[in-house]
């Protein structure tokens, strides 16, 4: 049910889109979210997208010796949408709910945009996303906090499940937590309009980057 759901949602925005689906916002979005000014960061690096969905999350830049896009849904994307997804110079790959077919300490660079909490075992992708990443390597994330569970987001996320899970493997960073906009989700973020701390009944959007320990 949660696979047909997610599938069907991006079946809508296709069509919704005019037949493609656009990826000209992850630039910005994921320059933000890493604190950079320009792709530079990720020269001749191994970048990887986890719960990439099938937009080219990644086709912006070309700075990465290589682009990898992880999602347990690849194989279906790919029928659906192949024609589009060729276009986007990346590798794509299917995960699963508890391993990411990648050798061990590869990734230099690890994105995940409002992923984790669509995955049914948190403990264990957590810890996947963390054993493919190099010691050293960068993890940057935009994670969705406190909000209601769902068929295709099973996990309701908050601030001490990800530290748990996440981010006590990290030396952090950055930590930028804000209340999620209802018309502009990232609205607060983009204005740095930032919370100093997570009430337990209020959405927010996390953005967390560090280095693996």
């Amino acid at each position: 049910m949660k696979y047909e759901q997610e599938l069907c949602y991006w079946h809508n925005r296709f069509s919704k889109e005019g037949g493609r689906l656009d990826n000209a916002h992850y630039e910005h979005r994921m320059l933000r979210m890493a604190e950079e000014e320009n792709d530079e960061f990720m020269r001749g690096k191994i970048v990887a997208d986890f719960g990439c969905g099938p937009r080219g999350s990644l086709s912006w830049t070309k700075t990465p010796m290589l682009r990898i896009g992880i999602d347990i849904l690849t194989t279906a994307y790919l029928q659906s949408f192949g024609h589009c997804m060729l276009e986007h110079d990346m590798t794509y790959i299917t995960s699963t709910e508890r391993i990411i077919p990648l050798q061990s300490s590869l990734v230099d660079i690890m994105f995940t945009l409002n992923a984790l909490d669509h995955v049914d075992d948190l403990e264990c992708m957590s810890k996947e996303i963390l054993r493919v990443l190099k010691p050293g390597g960068l993890f940057v994330g935009s994670l969705n906090l406190n909000e209601p569970a769902t068929p295709c987001e099973p996990q309701t996320l908050t601030e001490d499940i990800i530290k748990q899970n996440l981010l006590r493997h990290l030396n952090i960073s950055s930590y930028r937590l804000a209340k999620i906009h209802p018309k502009n989700p990232y609205k607060f973020l983009y204005e740095n309009k930032l919370s100093t701390f997570c009430e337990e009944d209020e959405p927010y959007i996390l953005w967390v980057k560090g280095s693996k320990k």
